[in-house]
């Protein structure tokens, strides 16, 4: 008791000389004045984050920061303009941070909210807009496996993992999505072989990011327990030819192996960052090679190949079979590989190929039934389906992004025109003239060559100078013109086109600016059109020389209404 007097003496001395010698370490500051609303920062999801997964909800943890140069008051979290959580006591009554687990996000595309208010009323809101798939559902016949590496490795057919052998990575970048897989070495990823044994033929298909280091190495091979024969089961393997990687595959029959070997038609540059589709077919007769939808080595094969005592499929390796001459873990860049229990023609193979996978495209807007940007391929994001070319078509320099279309002579692409065929429509694209030669058909839609009372026909004529972008609508019983406007061709200028064709009457647009309207009789009539044709007035208006357009396009959207003259801005500042 004495020792406890002892010590409250002592700290009660210490207190007044504190207090005494100006030693109190609590100092009280004016809190000043309120100068600026809450500073916010979400930092997951971030604009755009798409999540992919086989449960019908997903979970996402939203990750967000906020602070105050006095004090905070409240912040309120909402998705899709319903709270999922609200604040209004802070620890620290500047600076707020959280982590929330919302595990109820329903497939679509939603937007989260995040609102902080001071003390003072100021308020600073913060969205962000997030996708989450469809529980995933194959796409193509034969389609047993699909793994898309947006971060995970699962197969989104069968909604499971494979087996791993050694460790997982991701390569930080896809060529489609956010991520593919990148595999450290002595590792690779084992499927079940059970889908493909009883089966008539069989097809891979990839995209790859070459490195050259190791300078061999397995990609997809047929585990079948034995490392001294190549007479079962496939392998799709890279080897060093000269500094660039050789594509090769070996198919086993029972009796024999064969050698599928391009030479150098099946070399490919490594260590470029260039992301290149590889393709693998196995029927009962025949084997190929392809290399961005084109078959560099065709072979006839002795039999079907043999499945005797396959068990498994590895991806990113040789793998048991097949790790001799060093064709052991391939550390490149690996995304979207898709097996298949069918032996894929070339067109099927180039649609894969063409196949955005995941994140499929979410229409940027409410109204888009078509986008083609044109960038390296001919492919309808909204519909992800690629368009026909006829001729030999070819890519410009882009007004958006790297590449745009360019025409050839005789040539054009012919895509199905049903998500066009509505009593209203909008279409919008940049367009760079090239006035040789003098007139060209650029969207055509018709049923036939006799006459131009259906569809549509959007082209241009003119001379070396001036070129008149006009339009041609058919309504049934009739057709109506709409003289548009000219393009100054010495300008060497995009120039944003927009057409609308309504109930009533049809308007071009010049970057967004009005140039002319024209009444119609009566509504667009689509009776017998089945193709849109770009950069030509094709089978049904090749006639007075509306023939092929050598002119650039590029972003080519259609909406299945007709725009004003604000969305049409918006869509061309977009």
């Amino acid at each position: 008791m004495k020792q406890l007097k002892y010590i409250f003496s002592i700290l009660a001395t210490v207190s007044l000389l504190s207090c005494d010698y100006d030693l109190d370490p609590i100092t009280e500051i004016a809190p000043g004045v309120d100068a600026s609303a809450p500073e916010l920062v979400i930092s997951y999801p971030t604009e755009g984050t798409f999540i992919r997964v086989p449960e019908e909800f997903a979970t996402i943890t939203i990750k967000f920061e906020t602070t105050d140069d006095i004090e905070l008051s409240t912040v309120d979290v909402k998705i899709d303009g319903a709270s999922i959580a609200s604040y209004d006591s802070f620890t620290d009554y500047r600076r707020f941070l959280d982590e929330i687990v919302y595990d109820q996000v329903a497939s679509g595309n939603h937007q989260l909210a995040i609102t902080a208010t001071d003390l003072d009323g100021k308020a600073t809101t913060k969205t962000v807009n997030f996708t989450k798939a469809s529980p995933y559902s194959p796409k193509y016949s034969g389609e047993e496996f699909y793994f898309p590496f947006d971060g995970s490795i699962i197969d989104l057919v069968t909604t499971s993992n494979p087996v791993v052998t050694g460790s997982e990575d991701f390569y930080g970048t896809g060529k489609i999505g956010d991520n593919a897989l990148e595999l450290p070495a002595d590792s690779y990823l084992s499927v079940p072989a059970t889908a493909f044994t009883a089966a008539d033929g069989f097809s891979a298909s990839l995209w790859i990011n070459l490195n050259s280091s190791p300078d061999r190495a397995g990609i997809i091979s047929a585990d079948f327990g034995d490392s001294t024969s190549r007479k079962q089961g496939f392998r799709l393997f890279r080897e060093n030819a000269g500094g660039k990687q050789r594509i090769k595959a070996n198919i086993g029959v029972g009796t024999k192996d064969h050698w599928v070997d391009g030479g150098s038609n099946a070399d490919v540059v490594p260590d470029n960052g260039v992301w290149t589709h590889l393709g693998l077919t196995v029927s009962a007769d025949t084997a190929r090679v392809y290399i961005n939808g084109t078959i560099v080595k065709e072979i006839t094969l002795d039999g079907p190949m043999d499945w005797t005592d396959v068990q498994n499929i590895v991806i990113g390796a040789g793998g048991p079979s097949f790790s001799y001459w060093n064709h052991k873990t391939d550390q490149s860049g690996i995304d979207e590989v898709r097996l298949f229990s069918t032996a894929l023609t070339t067109a099927e193979m180039i649609s894969v190929m063409g196949d955005q996978g995941a994140p499929t495209y979410v229409p940027d807007f409410d109204s888009e039934v078509f986008y083609m940007p044109f960038e390296g391929d001919y492919k309808d994001f909204v519909n992800a389906a690629l368009a026909t070319e006829v001729g030999d078509t070819d890519f410009g320099a882009g007004q958006t992004g790297d590449n745009s279309f360019q025409g050839a002579t005789d040539s054009y692409l012919s895509y199905p025109s049903a998500a066009l065929e509505s009593s209203e429509f909008t279409g919008a694209f940049w367009y760079k003239v090239n006035a040789d030669p003098t007139r060209a058909g650029i969207l055509t839609v018709g049923d036939d060559a006799d006459d131009r009372k259906q569809g549509f026909r959007l082209f241009r004529e003119g001379n070396a100078d001036s070129q008149r972008i006009k339009l041609n609508v058919g309504t049934g019983a009739g057709e109506s013109w709409n003289d548009g406007d000219v393009i100054d061709v010495a300008a060497g200028e995009w120039v944003h086109i927009a057409f609308t064709v309504s109930e009533t009457k049809s308007t071009i647009y010049f970057n967004g600016v009005e140039m002319r309207s024209s009444d119609l009789a009566a509504p667009i009539d689509w009776t017998g059109c089945s193709e849109l044709v770009i950069g030509s007035g094709g089978p049904t208006f090749s006639y007075w020389n509306h023939k092929s357009d050598s002119s650039l396009i590029d972003e080519l959207r259609f909406f299945n209404k007709a725009l004003t003259a604000e969305e049409i801005s918006t869509v061309m500042n977009f």
